[in-house]
């Protein structure tokens, strides 16, 4: 047996408006304004999945609060926008994780040396032949794991 994602287009156009509580023609007003576009067959029939009937409904709920469709089309971008915005969020969050991993390495201490340069210490040690002075600044990335 197949698996049917959300994004598979297995609805013709008179189960998707039935579904959505719609005319079918209104379907295919909101397809000419690009609204919802399905999925088209080598005939040109048109095929909805489960996530263009959920557009619909929300098409729907807008226009019958009172939104105009270019409004309704702006917010469905903007959403869409978002959703990009997140998961692209989400793979750099990862990626930025498995990198720390692969560097294998705890948070690096730095510290400036006789001369002005930084220098690399371990975590815990202080610098050695420096002035007399107890100061230090610590500094940690937000995220930064501390142990």
């Amino acid at each position: 047996m197949a698996v049917v994602d959300r994004d598979t287009p297995v609805y013709v156009i008179s189960v998707a408006a039935e579904l959505a509580g719609m005319h079918a023609q209104t379907l295919r007003q909101y397809d000419r304004l690009g609204l919802v576009v399905p999925s088209r067959t080598r005939g040109g029939g048109r095929r909805y999945s489960s996530r263009d009937i959920d557009r619909l409904r929300e098409v729907q709920r807008l226009s019958s609060e009172g939104v105009s469709l270019a409004g309704i089309q702006r917010i469905l971008d903007l959403e869409r926008e978002v959703e990009q915005l997140r998961e692209h969020a989400a793979r750099l969050s990862a990626e930025n994780h498995a990198l720390r991993e692969a560097l294998g390495q705890a948070p690096r201490v730095f510290a400036a040396g006789r001369s002005g340069e930084v220098v690399a210490l371990r975590a815990g040690t202080r610098p050695r032949g420096t002035s007399s002075t107890t100061a230090l600044a610590l500094w940690r990335p937000r995220g930064w794991p501390t142990g």
